[in-house]
């Protein structure tokens, strides 16, 4: 994805911080980042056979969350009472 995607995505992540984590996930090797010659700079960003690897664990995570995200409020609402 280009930058303007990503901040288009991620609507109120300043622009600073966007930078930031960007230049972060790269260093860890989970994006790789390339600046195309143009007027102006186009850059775009690709996750990594790492980087994938990670967003496949967490859309399973994700789904674990909403398949029992039911369950979970209800165990947390009957302990909430419990010690109430």
């Amino acid at each position: 994805m280009r930058y303007s995607e990503l901040s288009r995505l991620l609507a109120g992540v300043s622009q600073k911080m966007l930078t930031q984590t960007l230049r972060s996930l790269e260093r860890e090797g989970l994006i790789t980042r390339t600046a195309t010659p143009t007027v102006p700079v186009t850059v775009s960003y690709e996750l990594t056979d790492l980087g994938l690897s990670l967003h496949q664990m967490m859309r399973g995570l994700k789904s674990w969350a909403e398949t029992n995200m039911d369950d979970v409020l209800a165990n947390r609402a009957t302990h909430d009472t419990r010690d109430a």
